[in-house]
């Protein structure tokens, strides 16, 4: 699987999608005896991990924006009571 597939595929699940997708490949590779099949499924997990990373930092960065949005807000509304 491409890199670019690999990540159209994923870039449409949540979070918590994305990491019991994780979970299952883990579980697998625990299970699994054919070493050369697990190479490959611990390179996609680690693109998995890559993707889950950058997803999270997205939504980190998401949040942090609103709540400085609603932050600013409320001391603006505070601060035209103060002025009246």
């Amino acid at each position: 699987m491409k890199d670019k597939n690999l990540q159209s595929d994923y870039n449409t699940l949540s979070l918590e999608e994305l990491t019991q997708e994780a979970n299952r490949m883990i579980e697998e590779l625990e299970n699994q005896k054919d070493f050369e099949n697990s190479l490959e499924k611990y390179h996609v997990l680690v693109k998995l991990n890559n993707i889950i990373t950058k997803k999270f930092q997205t939504n980190t960065k998401e949040i942090n924006e609103k709540t400085k949005q609603k932050i600013s807000i409320i001391t603006q509304k505070k601060n035209a009571k103060k002025t009246r």
